[in-house]
């Protein structure tokens, strides 16, 4: 329930709002992101999406459209046209994303859909796993004598080849590399970063189960990632920079228990 003296605006019937579930964390949810959940008649989630959050959408059938790596995935054509056959029954319908629903959640593409359509959509921005994360594992992604810049990228595509980014001009141009669904290609991005000039002893931390009660952190080096990763549970952010030092000067009073919710039994829900 949102506090009285705020006052959402109107979720019409036969719209659509691309909403950002954040990292994991219900508390770190947006107020706009909690009142699209309440007021949904159906939501379409990833399969990172936790249950406490799902919970939220109280009157909602759910629909999975997750794409887990190297398991089932819906295809995102199918997954436009879901969003455009919904609106057009003039339901509200909700597309549940983690993290924020712009940064690397094709949630752009949904837009497009959706103004190719007719349809009327809102986006509403979650925090990243790159932000959240990151603070949650006590590692400021900038920091006063440290890191001026700081880059995100994704470590995967649906080719798996990695050409497409220019390693290079990131290693050489950013103090602080945060990487997304890099698991799969973690050796063979730390070996294109200290091609391009980057320290093998250079920090890096691996982030599993982010700003939730299963969150860990494992510290290594570019030159021991690849080894590392093998036990790093998923889903995995990878930070790399001289920030990553700070988290064994936070980590000792820094407190991160995760917002928890009652436990409420969940009605209708459905697979895609």
């Amino acid at each position: 329930m949102l506090p009285s003296r705020l006052i959402p605006p109107p979720f019409d019937p036969g719209s659509v709002w691309l909403v950002g579930a954040g990292p994991g964390d219900p508390g770190l949810l947006t107020l706009h992101a909690a009142h699209a959940l309440a007021q949904a008649d159906i939501v379409l989630h990833d399969a990172l999406v936790s249950e406490e959050i799902l919970s939220l959408a109280p009157q909602a059938v759910l629909e999975s459209v997750g794409k887990r790596a190297g398991g089932e995935r819906t295809p995102q054509l199918r997954i436009n046209q879901r969003l455009i056959q919904l609106a057009r029954q003039g339901l509200k319908v909700v597309r549940l994303k983690g993290g924020d629903p712009l940064v690397f959640g094709r949630g752009g593409e949904e837009a497009l859909a959706l103004v190719a359509a007719g349809v009327p959509f809102r986006i509403v921005p979650g925090i990243s796993a790159g932000i959240g994360g990151t603070a949650s594992a006590g590692i400021p992604v900038t920091h006063r004598g440290l890191s001026r810049s700081v880059a995100f990228a994704t470590g995967h595509d649906s080719s798996g080849d990695l050409s497409d980014i220019d390693w290079a001009s990131l290693s050489r141009g950013v103090e602080v590399l945060v990487l997304y669904m890099a698991q799969r290609q973690t050796g063979a991005i730390a070996e294109r970063l200290m091609a391009a000039g980057r320290a093998p002893d250079e920090a890096v931390a691996l982030i599993s189960d982010a700003t939730t009660p299963r969150q860990s952190v494992a510290i290594t080096t570019l030159a021991e990632a690849a080894r590392a990763v093998t036990t790093a549970g998923a889903p995995l952010l990878i930070v790399i920079g001289p920030v990553v030092a700070l988290r064994a000067m936070l980590v000792g009073l820094q407190q991160t228990e995760p917002m928890t919710l009652r436990a409420e039994a969940r009605h209708q829900s459905r697979n895609s």
